[in-house]
């Protein structure tokens, strides 16, 4: 059960990384068609990109403080 609990914590910090690095793109990528292509949304719409990685960090969590309350 240790190593689950591992697992689960080492995927937690695995998923906040690329959330970081996907919402930081689409930001990026927002300011730029603001500027230059038109578009209409505004930049914070990229914000909305970490919601499912939200949900998967705290599914995650909560699996591995199940998983070390178990052993």
């Amino acid at each position: 059960m240790k190593k689950l609990y591992i697992c689960f914590l080492i995927l937690a910090v695995l998923l906040s990384d690329i959330m970081c690095a996907v919402i930081a793109y689409n930001y990026c990528d927002m300011l730029w068609g603001i500027k230059y292509a038109g578009y209409s949304a505004p930049a914070s719409v990229a914000f909305y990109t970490g919601i499912p990685y939200l949900i998967g960090i705290v599914i995650c969590i909560a699996l591995a403080i199940y998983f070390r309350k178990k052993s």
